[in-house]
């Protein structure tokens, strides 16, 4: 089973590497997209490297690896501000905006009971966003089971 995950988030981590590198033709810009303007992956793909940070936020935190935690929320807001360009700023902050904020709280004081309360929230309003957006069927919750087996989450020396 453990193999099967691995290899499901693997499948999705390359399709979205995949997105990125594709070949672009060396003509000229669509009309649809200005010059300079920048381009953004779809919805899906920003959501999977999402869940990606998500899960590895959770084994961070309940790890006590709280700079690996913080890296991991900074990437984790990163692609939130690239979601509010595609579905708008009031919905993402209405839904994880104070989750976030309750997760750093955590993390800069290195507390792991208000880390796990704090994650708890932000699945719940990863989940209320879906509700909202006609994409329910997508249900997060904690990891069970950690799928990156060549990262050490303990914290170094």
């Amino acid at each position: 089973m453990k193999s099967i995950a691995v290899a499901l988030i693997a499948t999705g981590l390359l399709a979205a590497v995949a997105v990125r590198t594709e070949d672009k033709p060396a003509t000229a810009t669509p009309a649809a997209t200005p010059m300079g303007e920048e381009h953004l992956p779809g919805l899906g793909e920003i959501m999977s490297v999402q869940q990606m940070r998500h899960i590895k936020l959770w084994f961070a935190g309940n790890a006590a690896n709280w700079p690996l935690a913080d890296y991991e929320i900074g990437e984790l807001g990163e692609g939130f501000s690239d979601v509010r360009k595609l579905v708008g700023d009031d919905i993402v902050d209405q839904h994880v905006g104070k989750p976030l904020d309750a997760l750093q709280k955590a993390i800069d004081g290195k507390d792991r009971k208000a880390f796990i309360m704090a994650f708890d929230n932000l699945s719940a309003g990863c989940n209320a966003c879906h509700k909202a957006l006609d994409h329910g069927f997508i249900s997060i919750q904690r990891p069970a089971m950690l799928p990156y087996s060549d990262q050490n989450f303990v914290p170094q020396k």
